[in-house]
């Protein structure tokens, strides 16, 4: 059963992406959104643990990186940069959405 994983807290402020990804099965996604895109920036710590999930399908909500400043071109390679209508068919067409608060 492929899950979604949303994750919205900044990664360097709480420990929701850490225990995200301590979690997450091969074939899931994880979505970041609201602060939690802090943690697809390259050439962070997070670039390398996101790396290391190599069957994990990474994403981030385009809307949330503009609404604080980030350029698309700062996220880290392999992750897909989404919008709201790719969130919610995200969330309809894995099985389970799990939410790391």
């Amino acid at each position: 059963m492929a899950t979604l994983h949303t994750v919205n807290k900044s990664p360097f402020e709480k420990s929701s992406l850490d225990s995200c990804l301590a979690y997450v099965k091969d074939g899931s996604s994880v979505l970041m959104y609201e602060d939690a895109i802090y943690g697809a920036i390259k050439g962070t710590a997070y670039a390398d643990k996101v790396a290391a999930k190599g069957n994990v399908n990474f994403f981030v909500l385009g809307a949330d990186l503009k609404a604080r400043g980030v350029s698309e071109d700062k996220v880290t390679d392999g992750i897909e940069i989404v919008d709201y209508a790719k969130f919610v068919a995200l969330a309809a067409e894995n099985d389970n959405v799990q939410a790391w608060v």
